[in-house]
């Protein structure tokens, strides 16, 4: 079969303009980077640019032109999960499906055509599909690939920890047992950690260290954007603004930033001494703080029953939060038990969190149920209803490391100057604790930090639309009948 007559570049611009779409300057760059490296027959290489710059998009083309120029070639996409893998695959399918390069690799009766993988019209009686689809967590031992596309492997959730990380490049390792004689394996992907997959050979153990590697970052020399008709110069502003120094620095700016290098700063905290205000307007509840209605709101209780003064801390957050993307840290809470009472430890703070979820109208309240307070949700909901307050209890289980919930909840907010904390709050540990708080170092009190930034992370939830039922001291403190 004769070689359809396109480079790779020009088999992406017969598809774009068959969308109605051009090629970006960025786009071609990646292009030419990985026709250039095929042709000299390097066979490691890593491609790092920064998210939304459609770099899984391109490879899925690269992978469709390689089954158009060499319909025999055995391609296996490799993700973090069986499912980003799938999506991988299925982007190239529909390509080879849909290109006016690719007609001759659609069999008139397909032996095997699904979304994770599927076998073009090729010669030969090879065992292997011509695209497939697989989870770092699968068994892919028996597979042979003259192509290992590495896509995105390096997830948040797979990095977290020495043990995560160890594990994760002794799976990736199996790629050389997998790949065949004189094959190529191309990592893409941006880092996710200070001790990234990625590292150059420069920043520390490098994993990758002798492969060829492109590297585009969104801001290039002079701080100008690698693609400024999407991303101009508001919308990287808005976009540091909005996840923060660290995860921008990582994902965008393609740096393996150590969590370390966030500095908790409580001077970037934003006082104020007011209250709250509830009034009823046609009917209708409007609960104001500094002159500014409040859309949503919740607390969140890290809880522990140790002995007071000693191990945990038992902490409950209330925030509020308007229209405009400001928090307010109205409330928080170091609950503490008598131990000489003749109720239980868990009985007396459900009771004080309770109350206070009245006392400021909470419409949610989340209980972190990792470990002892996997059944205080029952309870607590016991007590809500004796205390009157309308108030919704969810149970949250977290499944990330403490310190990178910290991190994507306040880093944010901190740098966009959006977290508000009422004067009272800096009368409690908080301040020194946030202060004082240092990634990956142990003994560090962060039990405050950690009921905040569950807060900030939960799905906002409205304020009520009709007030609780009232029953005894209300939220201000007067008797209600």
């Amino acid at each position: 079969m004769e070689e359809p007559p396109a480079d790779l570049l020009e088999f992406v611009w017969v598809w774009n303009t068959q969308l109605g779409q051009g090629t970006p300057a960025v786009h071609r760059r990646i292009l030419r980077w990985l026709d250039a490296r095929r042709g000299a027959g390097d066979g490691r290489l890593l491609l790092m640019a920064f998210r939304g710059c459609g770099k899984s998009t391109l490879v899925g083309l690269y992978c469709a032109w390689l089954l158009a120029r060499w319909p025999e070639t055995r391609i296996l996409v490799l993700a973090a999960d069986h499912q980003l893998a799938t999506k991988m695959v299925a982007a190239v399918r529909r390509i080879v499906e849909r290109h006016p390069l690719c007609v001759h690799l659609v069999p008139q009766h397909a032996e095997a055509w699904a979304a994770d993988r599927f076998i073009v019209n090729r010669q030969g009686a090879l065992r292997d599909p011509s695209v497939l689809a697989a989870g770092l967590g699968g068994n892919i031992t028996g597979a042979r690939a003259d192509v290992i596309i590495c896509d995105d492997v390096e997830v948040a959730g797979n990095c977290d920890s020495p043990g995560k990380r160890q594990e994760l490049r002794e799976r990736l390792a199996e790629t050389e047992f997998i790949l065949t004689p004189g094959g190529t394996i191309l990592y893409v992907g941006t880092p996710h950690c200070a001790e990234s997959l990625y590292l150059h050979p420069d920043e520390g153990e490098a994993f990758l260290g002798s492969y060829r590697r492109l590297l585009i970052p969104l801001l290039g020399s002079g701080g100008r954007s690698a693609w400024p008709e999407r991303f101009s110069a508001e919308a990287i502003a808005r976009m540091r603004e909005q996840v923060g120094p660290v995860h921008f620095g990582r994902q965008m700016l393609l740096r393996a930033v150590a969590g370390g290098a966030a500095r908790l700063d409580p001077k970037l905290i934003i006082r104020y001494a007011e209250d709250t205000d509830y009034r009823e307007a046609n009917g209708r509840p409007v609960l104001s703080l500094l002159g500014r209605r409040m859309v949503s709101g919740g607390g969140y209780w890290d809880p522990a029953y140790g002995r007071p003064g000693s191990g945990d801390g038992s902490v409950l957050a209330a925030i509020y939060s308007d229209a405009e993307g400001n928090h307010y840290l109205h409330r928080l809470a170091f609950l503490t038990h008598d131990p000489d009472a003749p109720d239980d430890p868990a009985t007396q703070q459900c009771r004080q969190v309770a109350r206070i979820a009245r006392e400021l109208l909470l419409p949610v309240l989340r209980v972190e149920t990792n470990g002892i307070g996997r059944f205080l949700p029952a309870l607590l909901k016991r007590e809500m209803a004796r205390a009157g307050a309308a108030c919704a209890v969810v149970e949250q289980h977290s499944r990330h490391a403490k310190q990178d919930r910290i991190l994507s909840a306040l880093d944010p907010v901190l740098a966009a100057r959006k977290l508000h904390a009422h004067e009272r709050v800096f009368r409690t540990p908080f301040p020194t604790e946030m202060a004082e708080w240092k990634p990956d170092t142990p003994g560090m009190r962060d039990d405050a930090l950690d009921a905040l930034s569950g807060c900030l992370l939960a799905e906002p939830v409205r304020l009520p639309g009709a007030p609780p039922a009232p029953r005894g001291p209300g939220w201000r403190g007067a008797v209600t009948p």
